[in-house]
């Protein structure tokens, strides 16, 4: 008792809990970092929600059926209950046959219903439009994607344009580089005139109204849009679609792989008797026998016609010779047996095999006698024994040879890529499913040995065929010829029969041949409930001993029968026949062993037994001595043995191995009742009754469990339906006392039953489950309530079913046996009253659950008794009437009378008409099963309480189908939804999700699997309610949800986990497919507190839909103000997660960004897919939900990916590879300008959310703009601050960059999986770390592919195996597939940029009136100038011109009186465009550029700025631009002259020839470029070139920078940083004149002079004096480098490049002239920075570097050119080889021109011209080295000094005066050419002219001094080398001191030194070369003794060795150096040393 007040306190405790929740009690659980107040409520609140059902009944709908109505209500035929017949795959329905038999099938059973089930599934009409049933997955996108228009890009045209240019490009000759002026060109402007212009634009010129023009522009932008933008978008990921929940598979029999065997023809060497085959699978590994038996006849008509006597009747069921194998479990183990069998005959099996053996039909003629003789016997044979068998040979496929060996198809790649997706390569290979058909010819058996036939025996043999030195094949074989054919199988065969023999649909002809289905016998237990009637019994003889058994015992056969009664004739024909003969038999034989009293057998007999089963039914076996000889007075068959099995015992199928003792007589009358094992008096038994028959008998049924447990249960059930008391089970009698008990007994001993069988009868066991719930049996007068057990049955017994099969469940861990149960079997058991027996009076009637009536006796009244439910906690007091018991019930539970057990009975016959009740009954007991299953959950305890949590959603879909059903039943569906339940039920679910809630917030990190499994669950429930009850109850549900776990996130350790829980919640509920109506898209939300201006109504539609926003602030809409969070509670919800998570002070974690974006991002493109709101006006409702979206994604701008340093650099071309793009040069400054606004997240540090998301988040903020109203988008607007505006303005300029379209070469290039994967592995990895997602349950998921089933059949439920496997399919995309990709992202590109501009109109429109004008113009005017500098479509651009000439042409002021910067832009994106290969958009983009200067003209009578800008921005783009097109632009220059000359209004004034003069400068700039592009390949010509151009600019400073700027660029491409600092040193230098023209300003550099530090060559910039140039003049100087902020950013880009040079010291130069000018503006932290950076620079001097090599090259021959003749010095990169530079040079050249045109000159003598062939060109190429002065070299000390500011280069050319380059000593003479160049390197360019050249010429005996001097150094630094290197310094030695060295130092000496020189002017250098003798012996004899101290004892010898010839040497020199030449040593040496010169000189 005690027990039972505690559930019913907590039972009471709940509800009150639940009460609360339905009162909505409101606290405050905001955390304090994010109560981000939204309209006075913190986010982390949730708002109560409008009374949902109140709302909608008080706002009916009016009238009009318009667009809009839909979006009020859910449709009137929402929910729809769908009765299907289960189909039937055979043609007749598989039940019993007898009449009798069904009739007792009933009875016994109760399962016929489920044998043919009807299917019922509850479903909603509209489920398909929501993501749970329907994903928006690629292959649906791709079918919304087709049919896109092929957008144009100028990107893609011009990537074919090269192509074709590539082929037809013909060698082209180097062109010459003159001095000539640029004026010379002026002549091709000639060809300007005569080019022709593109189109004119029809109204460029006309005058229209701003309002006009802004009207015509938003109609052509609103043709031809794309209705869908996120059809456009790749899908959602699949990974997040927590919300996908597929439909179960529809219970289905099981199948596994299916072979099929066709039997095609058996020839023996002679034929002379029938041969019967039969063919079955074994499994050895398993030992076990997988199929049952297919039986073949291939014998020719005249061998059948032997039989015809004993087969009269042959049916042609038996005629089949093709037979279909199942296999669940492939296995390399698994073996097709074929067994061979004849007519018995005299002999043993040996003996009948020998002619087989021996004779061949070609030797017939031979053995004509003999076969003669056999065919008589044989003929003999038959006509006697022709029943009988008896064994002759067997042999045995290995399948897995057929498979793997036949498998052509895939390669060892593929299969292994599949081995994944299975469990082993074993496995892969024996797939049965997919293999290619073999015809096999099997020619060899074996004879059957008569002791060895059992199947122990055959797995014995199997085993051993399977060795390569298999026994079997050393036996003689019996040679045959079998052909058969195996194959996969197909779908549905036609001319099949089940193994029942049922006709399987497709059968078109009774009378075609069938081919059979052989039932399977799985390897190992199969999980699949039984879904069609099948009964059959299998009997397997195994062995007999007879051996004490005495008389004449020996051909034995058994006889087999199944009896319906003792007397003979009761034998019943239900055996299946085997082939050529009756379909059914009542008797089988087994074959015959010859003379065996013990024999072995193998036979099979199958039996389709009848439903009916009784005591009486037995199987009897007669045991026969077979007389095979006709004798005389003795019978064919002589009976010696008898014995049976009852088959029924104690209502239960017996089934097993038995071992059996043998009468020998007949059993006595009443036998059948008995098993043989009771001794019966008088009875004679074989071996004193013992057991000497051993038989085994299975079964496979669908009407036997063969399990106690279940027996027990459902004969208790059956004992209870009928009232059949008592009944006898067992050794117990049942009772009405002790009914209940044994009933609750077995319902709770249900667990312990074998769960293969449980599955199996899975179906009935529920159903019968829910029958005692639903109507509590009345046992002896009183209500059993079987509530609670039943209850606890279930859910232990699905939480077992989920536990052992886990390979079978879908991603949220259901199980689809059970799923498949509750949606397509599962239905409330209906009433069906049945007539209680004539002559007893009328009883209350109860219904049984399947097509069963129940009646109960007439004495049953339900008196007073304890044994009331001890589960219903409300049952407290003992009833007295039937009546009065449910009164008091009903009253207790108070609820509403419509809904009681009592008025709830459900009809028999429709659907919905509810059942008339008997007048004469006193009540109707049924309880309601969702009621009883919400209470029973809320009392519910410990394990059985964790169990259903566990399996949450089983009960869930259990109590909705039950709670939809009901309302079906009781036509309730048309009710007010608040009447549909009563009110204690709803309760019970407020408890209960109350009390689950809790159960997740508590549990979250400790069971994380569960608790995201009872969460999905939990959702899944909350969604289906929706479509049922009181949606405002749910809604309240939704919040106390939210309670809970906002309770808990405070205090867990990782909220983020939780986070996550509640945002699949929120994603599961968010996917009903009314999810829009459920947020009240129409409502007009409650007015705010301040007051604001309505306004008038947007739609025609009455009051409901009067106005979106009437008479209330545009403000509420937009942010998630409590009144927004009330009415669209649900999308209030979402969008909340979302602000809180995306919040920068919140604990936003990646996958929770990913989870939260790609939520909304899901339900964005179920709208867009959704045919209900296509509609615009609707969609702008849709729109509405998600206005707080776009402030939402403003706020977190500076989380978002930057897009825009991904595909371009701003403000310079794309194609570029500028690197002083404004963006780097301002942030390099560090302090930008205020115009220069040029990436607005250039100053973040890095981005908190993915590319991914972020791209995402993007798109659904377009989608947002796409499709809200205009108008209201407009106040929105308006209500902005400028700060806010500027922020949309950076959101729009992001959204641009992140869509930008990539061309198709680039999407080829992008390998589409690693961008995505590497995100969601970052998400996953996270999830792992975080313990949020259940890293076990990842896992599992991965796990989940090893399933009962196999493989087949799995895949749908291994969601992420699937996913994989489609991506990893997706990586090799086909052509078409890579074109239609670059369509969509085409489309993608346009509309988002389409989106923009309409944005951007919009802004425009709102903010003219007002006084932010100025302050936002700028802004738009950026985005619209960033969109023109995209790769962007024809469309597009062609709208973005018309936009942007309104704008100016709206605003000309914001141009050309303030920013200078935006016109510059301005120009040189359309500069740009004016060379595009698009013909629609050079038009659109020249009159553009054409009204720009008409403008600027009428404003001051010139366009100096626009003239100045487009100058510069063309000379940029020539010089930058890769695919730059001249003549594109030469056209659109000439469409400009055509718009000047057709201007009427300004032809008299000198604007036109303004713009002629200005187009002629701009044609020569071009020509310029045309040459540029001709040395395209050639990188020194080219910058030479640009070089040139820059020089021609002298007198345009802007422009000068500018080409400096791009020759920066075009070195940083290459990697010459050194050069390209020297040109932005230049640029500085030429900032820094002008600026002190402007100004004198002391701390900013005086000009060029303050740079020779860093260069000498700076000094060119030098300003032009200021008569030429006035840096006043408009448009001059106006760039934005020329200013203090422009030098900074300048020296500081300068200072990077030195850096990356390594050239550390000219850094320190840089800042030098930097400090100062932060010293004077007091910018310490630059000036830390500054320091910073040059303590880097210092420390890093010291590293090993190494700077340019030099080259000299010589060009000589025509070919060339200006060049002929020329000498260059080429700066080549550090350490190239001369080899590198030649080859370089020449394979350029010979490509320039022809291979055989181009030589190399070998040798650096001087060229003698005339010598050369005029018709080739040379190249000579030497290396060099700087020279340097003996003064320079004081002060250049360091390395960096001795190869920087470099003019001198020398290179050294040996020769002989007879014209060779080598001779003897004496001979050998050297020339030093030092040569002087132009400019100092390093300079703006890699190569630079030589100017000077002079050559010095040494005589043999300086040469010799040098070699000496040189020798002598070698070895003073191998002596001194710190470390030593003993190795270097013998190698050095050996070369100086080796006797052997050729022209070694004693042949010098021999040379020089023996003689006086005759000529006095060598007498200095014959005493220096003596000299340096002296020295050199001196430094071998010092590197001797340092050799010495390093050698180990084994060097010694070497050492003694060297020592000897250094002797030798120095003995050999001493005379020599000794010897003084007098004439030096006269007085003159008192004079000094400085005389000695004088005589060199």
């Amino acid at each position: 008792i005690s027990r039972c007040h505690i559930i019913i306190i907590i039972f009471f405790f709940c509800r009150t809990i639940a009460a609360e929740v339905r009162k909505q009690v409101t606290r405050d659980y905001g955390s304090p970092q994010l109560s981000k107040k939204r309209g006075g409520l913190p986010l982390t609140e949730v708002v109560e929600p409008v009374d949902f059902e109140e709302y909608v009944s008080s706002h009916a709908p009016g009238v009009e059926a318009g667009p809009l109505r839909q979006l009020m209500e859910f449709p009137q035929d929402d929910l729809e209950l769908l009765p299907l017949d289960k189909e039937c795959t055979t043609l007749e329905p598989p039940l019993p046959e007898e009449e009798e038999d069904k009739c007792q099938f009933h009875r016994l059973a109760s399962r016929a219903r489920y044998h043919h089930f009807n299917v019922l599934i509850f479903s909603s009409r509209f489920q398909h439009y929501s993501t749970t049933y329907t994903p928006q997955n690629s292959e649906r996108q791709r079918e919304r994607q087709r049919g896109l228009v092929k957008q144009t890009f100028e990107l893609d045209e011009a990537a074919v344009h090269d192509r074709q240019d590539d082929q037809d490009d013909s060698k082209r000759r180097s062109v010459s580089l003159d001095e000539t002026p640029r004026g010379s060109w002026a002549s091709s402007i000639f060809d300007l005139k005569n080019s022709s212009p593109d189109a004119l634009l029809p109204s460029v010129l006309e005058r229209t109204a701003a309002e006009d023009m802004d009207r015509n522009n938003t109609e052509a932008r609103s043709q031809e849009r794309h209705s869908d933008l996120l059809g456009l978008y790749p899908p959602p990921d699949e990974d997040e679609a927590v919300e996908r929940c597929p439909l179960p598979e529809v219970p289905k029999e099981h199948c596994g792989q299916r072979i099929m065997v066709k039997c095609l023809s058996l020839k023996f060497e002679i034929e002379i008797e029938p041969i019967f085959g039969s063919l079955a699978l074994y499994d050895v590994k398993e030992k076990k026998k997988i199929s049952e038996n297919f039986y073949f006849d291939l014998n020719s008509d005249q061998m059948k016609g032997l039989l015809k006597p004993h087969t009269p009747h042959i049916v042609i069921s038996t005629l089949a010779r093709s037979a279909i194998f199942s296999i669940t479990y492939p296995s390399p183990d698994i073996f097709l047996v074929i067994k061979l069998e004849k007519v018995l005959q005299q002999g043993d099996i040996g003996e009948c095999c020998e002619p087989y053996m021996v004779m061949k039909e070609s030797d017939s003629s031979k053995h004509k006698e003999k076969l003669e003789k056999l065919r008589l016997q044989a003929e003999q044979a038959c006509s006697r024994l022709g029943r009988f068998r008896m064994p002759f040979a067997w042999t045995a496929i290995h399948l897995l040879n057929i498979v793997s060996k036949r498998k052509s198809h895939g390669t060892w790649n593929e299969r292994k890529k599949k081995g994944f997706e299975r469990m082993s390569v074993g496995e892969e290979m024996c797939n049965f499913a997919t293999f290619r058909p073999a015809t096999l010819t099997v020619t060899n058996f074996f004879k059957q040995e008569g002791d060895r036939l059992s199947d122990e025996d055959l797995y014995k043999f199997l085993a051993d065929m399977r060795r390569p030195s298999s026994v079997l094949r050393r036996l003689r074989p019996v040679t045959a010829q079998l052909k058969i054919d195996i194959s996969p199988a197909p779908d549905s065969p036609h001319y099949c029969l089940s193994p029942e023999l049922l006709h399987v649909i497709p059968y078109p002809d009774l009378r075609v041949r069938p081919t059979k289905e052989v039932l399977e016998f799985p390897a190992r237990n199969v999980y699949t409930p039984h879904t069609t009637y099948r009964n059959l019994l299998y009997v397997y003889p195994q062995s007999l001993n007879f051996s004490s058994r005495q008389g004449s015992v020996r051909n034995i056969a058994v006889k087999v029968q199944f009896m319906a009664g003792e007397d003979p004739s009761q034998a019943l024909p239900v055996i299946f026949g085997k082939s050529s003969c009756a379909e059914f038999m009542k008797e089988a034989y087994t074959p015959i062993i010859y003379h065996n009293k013990s024999p072995e057998f193998y036979e099979e007999t199958k039996m389709k037994i009848p439903a009916n089963l009784t005591d009486n039914h037995h199987l009897l076996f007669t045991f026969y001595h077979i007389s095979c000889q006709p004798k005389q007075n003795t019978p064919l068959e002589t009976p010696v043995g008898y014995t049976w099995i009852p088959l029924m015992q104690h209502g239960r199928l017996r089934t097993g191995s038995f071992s059996l003792p043998v009468s020998v007589e007949k059993p006595p009358p009443s036998y059948s009742v008995l098993t043989p094992d009771v001794q019966l008096p008088g009875m004679k038994w074989v071996d004193n009754h013992k057991g000497v028959f051993n038989v085994e008998v299975t079964a496979t049924s669908s009407v036997h469990t063969q399990d106690a447990h279940l027996d027990k249960f459902f004969t208790l059930v059956y004992v209870l339906e009928e009232y059949s008391f008592p009944f006898r089970l067992k050794d117990v009698i049942i009772t009405e006392a002790n009914m209940e008990g044994e009933l609750k007994a077995s319902i709770s001993a249900l667990r312990g039953s074998q769960l293969d069988t449980c599955v199996r009868f899975l179906h009935q066991l529920f159903n019968k489950l829910i029958q005692l719930i639903v109507y509590p049996p009345v046992i002896a007068g009183q209500i059993v309530n079987l509530g609670r057990a039943a209850f606890e049955a279930m859910a232990l017994l699905v939480n077992q079913i989920h536990k052992n099969l886990e390979g079978n469940q879908d991603q949220h861990g259901r199980n689809n046996l059970l799923a498949s149960y509750v949606h397509y079997v599962f239905r409330l058991p209906t009433a069906e009253p049945i007539m209680p027996p004539a002559g007893e009076r009328p009883m209350p009637v109860q219904y049984a659950t399947l097509s069963r009536a129940t009646g109960r006796p007439s004495s049953l009244h339900l008196s007073r008794s304890k044994s009331i439910s001890n589960s219903n906690p409300d049952l407290a007091t003992t009833p007295i009437s039937p009546d009065e018991e449910v009164q008091r019930i009903i009253g207790s539970k108070g609820i509403d009378r419509s809904h009681s057990w009592v008025n709830s009975a459900y009809a028999p016959g429709g659907s919905r008409s509810v059942l008339r009740r008997n007048p004469n009954s006193s009540c109707e007991l049924k309880q309601l099963l969702h009621e009883e299953l919400a209470l029973q959950w809320v009392v519910s305890t410990s394990a059985v309480r964790e169990a259903t949590l566990q399996q949450a959603w089983f009960f869930f879909q259990l109590m909705t189908k039950s709670m939809a059903h009901h309302l079906f039943l009781t036509s309730k569906l048309d009710s007010p939804r608040r009447q549909r339940y009563p009110d204690r039920f709803v309760d019970d679910i407020a408890a209960l999700v109350c009390a689950i809630s809790a159960d997740i917030a508590s549990r979250h990190h400790k069971d994380v699997e569960v608790v995201e499994r009872l969460n999905n669950s939990l959702a899944f429930f909350l969604n289906d309610l929706l479509s049922l009850v009181d949606r405002g109850f749910v809604f309240n549900l939704i919040r106390s949800y939210y309670k809970q776990i906002a309770n808990k996130l405070h205090t867990t350790q990782n909220p983020s986990s939780l986070n996550a829980l509640r945002m699949d919640f929120m994603r599961i509920v968010c996917s009903h497919e009314h999810y829009v109506i459920l947020n009240l898209p129409c409502s007009t939300l409650s007015p705010p507190a301040s007051p604001s201006p309505s306004t008038s109504s947007t739609t025609s539609q009455s009051s409901a839909f009067s106005s979106m926003v009437q008479d209330q602030g545009v403000a509420t809409m937009f942010e998630l103000s409590v009144p927004f969070r009330q009415q669209h509670f649900l999308s209030g919800l979402l969008l909340t997660e979302l602000a809180l998570i995306l919040d920068p002070d919140g604990e936003g974690v990646f996958f929770l960004h990913k989870k939260a974006i790609s939520a909304v991002h899901s339900l964005l493109c179920s709208h867009d897919a959704d045919p209900r709101y296509q509609d615009p006006q609707v969609r702008a409702h849709v729109a509405q939900l998600y206005l707080p979206l776009l402030p939402i994604v403003m706020e977190s701008l500076h989380q978002l990916h930057d897009f825009c340093g991904q595909w371009n650099v701003l403000y310079t071309d794309p194609d570029s590879g500028n690197i002083i793009s404004q963006s780097v040069a301002m942030a390099i400054a560090g302090s930008p300008l205020p115009h220069a606004k040029a990436n607005p997240f250039a100053g973040r540090q890095s981005s908190s959310l993915s590319a991914e998301c972020s791209r995402t988040l993007l798109v659904c903020f377009l989608w947002v703009l796409k499709n809200a109203d205009a108008s209201l988008l407009e106040r929105w607007v308006s209500d902005l601050s400028v700060l806010q505006i500027n922020r949309l303005l950076d959101l729009l300029h992001l959204c641009v960059s992140c869509f930008e379209y990539k061309g198709r070469k680039t999407l080829e290039r992008i390998n589409s999986l690693t961008f995505k994967k590497s995100q969601d592995m970052k998400a996953r990895l996270e999830e792992a770390i975080l313990g949020t997602i259940g890293a076990r349950q990842e896992m599992v998921r991965r796990c989940r592919e090893r399933s009962p089933y196999g493989s087949q059949e799995n895949v749908r439920w291994k969601k992420n195996v699937t996913h994989w496997r489609q991506n990893t399919d997706r990586v090799d995309k086909s052509k078409a597939e890579m074109e239609q990709e670059s369509v969509v992202d085409g489309n993608l590109a346009t509309e988002v940029s389409l989106i923009v501009l309409d944005t951007l109109e919009i802004i425009v429109k709102t903010v003219v009136a007002s006084e932010l004008k100025e302050s936002v113009l700028g802004g738009v005017l950026r985005v619209i100038l960033h969109s023109m500098a995209g790769n962007q479509s024809a469309l597009f651009l062609q709208h973005c011109f018309t936009t942007q000439r309104a704008l100016v042409f709206k605003f000309p002021e914001m141009l050309f009186e303030e920013d200078t910067e935006l016109c510059a832009d301005l120009c040189l994106r359309l500069l740009r465009h004016c060379s595009s290969s698009v013909g629609s958009v050079r038009s659109q983009a020249s009159a553009s550029l054409y009204l720009l200067m008409r403008q600027n003209f009428e404003i001051g009578n010139n366009f100096a700025r626009v003239k100045m800008q487009v100058t510069m921005s063309l000379s940029s783009l020539v010089g930058t631009s890769q695919n730059f097109n001249e003549e594109h632009l030469r056209r659109s220059l000439k469409t400009i002259l055509t718009y000047a000359e057709e201007d009427l209004e300004l032809r008299e004034t000198p604007f036109p020839e303004q713009v002629q003069d200005l187009v002629f400068n701009l044609h020569m700039i071009l020509t310029d470029t045309v040459k540029m592009k001709e040395h395209q390949e050639d990188p020194e010509m080219l910058i030479d070139l640009m070089y040139r151009i820059a020089k021609g600019y002298q007198n345009s400073p802007d422009l000068r920078l500018t080409w400096l700027q791009n020759m920066a660029g075009k070195h940083s491409e290459r990697g010459n940083h050194a050069e390209a600092a020297h040109c932005l040193v230049h640029s500085a230098a030429l900032v820094a004149e002008y600026l002190n023209m402007l100004e004198d300003c002391r701390y900013l550099p005086i000009g060029c002079v303050t740079f020779q530090n860093i260069s000498s060559n700076v000094l060119e910039e030098s300003a032009v004096s200021d008569d030429v140039l006035s840096p006043e003049e408009e448009g001059i100087c106006a760039g934005k480098y020329f200013s203090e902020v422009g030098l900074v950013g300048l020296l500081e880009q300068a200072a990077a490049s030195f850096n990356m040079a390594a050239m550390y010291e000219a850094i320190n130069e840089v800042y030098k002239i930097l400090l100062p000018i932060h010293e004077a503006n007091r910018d310490f932290k630059k000036l830390a920075t500054v320091h910073g950076k040059l303590q880097e620079a210092f420390n890093k001097v010291y590293n090993q570097r190494m700077f340019g090599t030099y080259f000299r090259v010589g060009f000589y021959g025509c070919h060339f050119g200006d060049l002929d003749e020329q000498e260059f010095v080429y700066k080549e990169p550090s350490i190239t080889k001369l080899a590198e530079i030649s080859h370089r040079l020449e394979e350029f050249y010979s490509e320039r021109f022809e291979d055989d045109v181009v030589e190399i000159i070998k040798d650096s003598s001087p060229v003698d011209k005339s010598k050369l062939d005029p018709n080739k060109a040379y190249l000579q190429i030497t290396y060099v080295e700087p020279y340097f002065d003996t003064y320079e070299l004081k002060e250049r000390i360091t390395y960096f000094d001795k190869n920087y500011n470099l003019r001198t280069f020398m290179y050294c050319t040996p020769f002989t005066l007879d014209g060779r380059a080598h001779g003897d000593l004496h001979e050998q003479y050297k020339r030093k050419t030092i040569l002087t160049t132009s400019h100092a390197f390093p300079y703006i360019k890699t190569r630079v002219n030589v100017i000077h050249k002079e050559e010095i010429i040494l005589v043999p005996m300086e040469v010799a001094i040098e070699d000496m001097q040189k020798k002598t150094q070698e070895l003073a630094f191998a002596t001194n080398q710190d470390p030593a290197d003993p190795k270097m310094l013998q190698m050095v030695l050996q070369g100086c001191v080796g006797t052997t060295v050729n022209q070694g130092p004693l042949e010098v000496a021999q040379v020089f030194l023996s003689d006086i020189p005759e000529d006095p002017k060598l007498f200095r250098h014959h005493n220096k070369l003596r000299l340096c003798f002296k020295d050199f012996t001196k430094r071998c004899e010092d590197a001797l003794r340092k050799n010495k101290s390093l050698i180990g004892p084994d060097q010694r010898e070497y050492h003694r060795e060297l020592e000897r010839n250094y002797h030798k040497l120095k003995e050999a020199l001493g005379p020599l150096i000794t010897r003084k030449i007098p004439q030096l040593y006269r007085p003159l040496n008192s004079y000094g040393r400085s005389s000695f010169r004088k005589i060199e000189a």
